[in-house]
């Protein structure tokens, strides 16, 4: 009788044993669901205005304002035909030809000028290397509206207003502290034993800088060419204080000639030519955010 008993007690207790288990799962389930609909919100929410934007170059201007709905009441295409026929007499490939000249040059300059800054500071002895340091990083509290008006005398006295210098020459002189700190705390990273024993066999700074750092940063310059680009081609405030002719307009000038204030706004065209000044920019992080990340992944040794 008492084996009997045993028994069954065994048979309840492995019968009992899957319940706290499927209570696990099944809470696990739910959590889930609730993280994947909190994420699916913001997702939504932040792709909107991207969506907005999408179905907006659609729209004929006279429904902007009267129609509150995404989808347009009477979609046409004409937004995108007046944006490439141009605005003024110039077309709109001249305006993607100079936000490119610009954002181009001031990845030149900045991957030249902010790596060789970068190992200065981190790898050459000189009086007062702190005190230079610690001055470059103050740069970056200092508001760009403060050195803007000193700024543009000198280049005005110089006579480089109207011109694309005021925009690319900084570029080239280290001037952005971001990418300079950025790269010198890669540089600070790598062994300096390398650099020993590259002085061993004769090798000068030169000669160091471009065989051992230049090769072991590179996912450094990649992120600093990344935001290079895109600040450079975002850029509004430079190119609308230094440009004053219409054909030397980047795209986010040019944008402000479908929107006249002494005349009728395009909204309808200044929407396309909105969606087409951004599709550079997602094409670019799209190609290169897996460099993106490696560069701030890594710590300056690649391995």
């Amino acid at each position: 009788m008492s084996t009997i008993e045993v028994d069954q007690a065994e048979a309840l207790q492995v019968q009992t044993q899957p319940a706290p288990r499927r209570r696990k799962i099944k809470r696990k389930t739910v959590n889930t669901i609730i993280w994947f609909v909190v994420l699916a919100s913001i997702t939504a929410v932040i792709l909107y205005p991207l969506l907005w934007l999408v179905v907006s170059s659609f729209k004929p201007s006279s429904e902007f304002g009267q129609n509150p709905g995404l989808i347009p009441d009477n979609p046409t295409i004409n937004n995108y035909i007046k944006v490439v026929e141009g605005i003024g007499g110039i077309p709109l490939w001249r305006f993607f030809a100079n936000s490119l000249l610009i954002a181009l040059s001031a990845v030149v300059g900045i991957l030249i000028s902010a790596s060789l800054a970068a190992y200065a500071f981190a790898r050459v002895k000189f009086k007062g290397v702190g005190i230079l340091f610690a001055c470059m990083i103050g740069t970056m509290l200092l508001p760009i509206h403060v050195i803007i008006i000193p700024q543009y005398i000198m280049f005005q006295k110089l006579e480089l207003i109207d011109t694309y210098v005021p925009l690319i020459l900084p570029k080239f002189l280290a001037t952005e502290a971001f990418f300079v700190f950025l790269m010198v705390q890669f540089i600070r990273n790598i062994p300096r034993e390398l650099d020993e024993a590259a002085r061993i066999d004769g090798a000068g700074h030169l000669r160091i800088f471009f065989s051992i750092i230049v090769p072991l940063i590179k996912p450094a310059m990649i992120t600093s060419a990344i935001f290079a680009f895109i600040w450079s081609w975002n850029d509004f405030l430079g190119p609308l204080l230094y440009l004053n002719s219409p054909e030397k307009y980047p795209l986010p000038i040019a944008l402000r000639l479908y929107n006249d204030a002494s005349s009728t706004s395009d909204y309808g065209a200044t929407v396309a030519v909105s969606l087409l000044a951004l599709l550079p920019i997602l094409i670019f992080f799209v190609v290169f955010q897996r460099f993106l990340v490696d560069g701030v992944a890594t710590q300056g040794l690649k391995g």
